[in-house]
């Protein structure tokens, strides 16, 4: 199985950190945030990994190189400028990522959720890992209604938030047009509607590292820790 990480946004709010550096190499913890994923996914198994990029993607290419150095061996999906969202950048890497199921993991995020169990789930056709709400995003997305993941607005009980980190065929991308800009939540929408999309709730460690302030609050945290 192969993992590929989300690492071409621009980083907005991140500004002015970002004009610089791209969001997966800010550091936290003594080291860049994209650091943290290669090496638990080296731990767990991983040794194929592909990152697309877009904004100062050749910095993240010159910092990571083949990643011989992490045990994994890296490639690369680079995008155009402004890149092609979640889906469209998926749909784009396809070619690198081969006919199997994947992990995807976001780049701008910290977890502790074992990246192992992707192994358990490569016969599910999109399978999200789900979190509780964090206090930026308090409404939450979608609802757990066992493993089948239902609309926030059929909720019966308390929503949660996509933790960013998910197990996907290749199938479930397969009507994106080549070089479509598109985002994950319509493929989502209609996944979710035809009960293929199933989740798992995430009780342990998560940060989206949208802000400065979240990096800096992370960046102590794991210097405290280890």
């Amino acid at each position: 199985m192969k993992a590929m990480i989300l690492a071409a946004g621009r980083g907005e709010r991140m500004r002015p950190l970002t004009d610089s550096t791209p969001k997966p190499l800010l550091m936290a913890g003594c080291k860049p945030l994209i650091v943290w994923h290669l090496e638990r996914l080296a731990r767990c198994g991983f040794r194929d990994v592909v990152i697309n990029h877009a904004h100062l993607g050749h910095k993240i290419e010159e910092a990571l190189g083949d990643g011989s150095r992490f045990g994994l061996s890296i490639r690369y999906s680079p995008e155009p400028p402004g890149a092609l969202e979640t889906a469209g950048g998926i749909a784009h890497a396809l070619p690198l990522l081969g006919e199997e199921p994947f992990l995807v993991v976001n780049g701008d995020v910290w977890c502790d959720w074992d990246f192992a169990r992707a192994f358990d789930l490569r016969e599910r056709i999109a399978h999200l890992v789900f979190v509780d709400n964090p206090p930026q995003h308090p409404q939450g997305d979608f609802f757990l209604e066992g493993e089948t993941v239902r609309y926030a607005s059929d909720a019966t009980g308390p929503t949660q938030t996509y933790a960013g980190t998910g197990v996907f065929s290749p199938a479930f991308f397969a009507g994106v047009p080549a070089g479509a800009v598109m985002k994950l939540r319509p493929l989502l929408d209609a996944g979710i509607a035809k009960r293929i999309v199933s989740g798992e709730h995430h009780d342990g460690a998560w940060v989206d590292v949208g802000t400065p302030q979240r990096l800096a609050e992370l960046d102590q945290q794991l210097r405290q820790t280890t």
